[in-house]
């Protein structure tokens, strides 16, 4: 399955992109994974907008970088999406992993 990685600076445009993959009218289907450098996440309208937007699931990790402070938090993620494919037959054909570049 194809993981795609989206990463850059605070305000480059990288939920821009995001939301513009998930609205194109290609008919495929992701799952993402969102990684949100504070406590709070900036990206919660996309999170509310999941079915709207064509993502399968959004995994939202919080307070670090997904590279080391939520490393777990990311294998665990990436676990529970493979038993969902497993066991509820979900479809998809990629992962978008969004980071921030501190």
């Amino acid at each position: 399955m194809p993981v795609h990685i989206l990463t850059g600076f605070l305000g480059s445009g990288k939920t821009t992109l995001l939301n513009h993959i998930l609205e194109g009218s290609h008919g495929k289907r992701f799952a993402v994974i969102e990684n949100e450098f504070g406590e709070i996440g900036i990206d919660d309208g996309l999170i509310a907008r999941r079915e709207e937007l064509g993502a399968e699931q959004i995994i939202e990790m919080n307070n670090g970088c997904i590279c080391c402070t939520v490393r777990g938090d990311l294998i665990v993620g990436l676990k529970n999406l493979l038993k969902r494919i497993a066991s509820d037959g979900l479809r998809l054909d990629g992962v978008i992993i969004e980071t921030i570049r501190p």
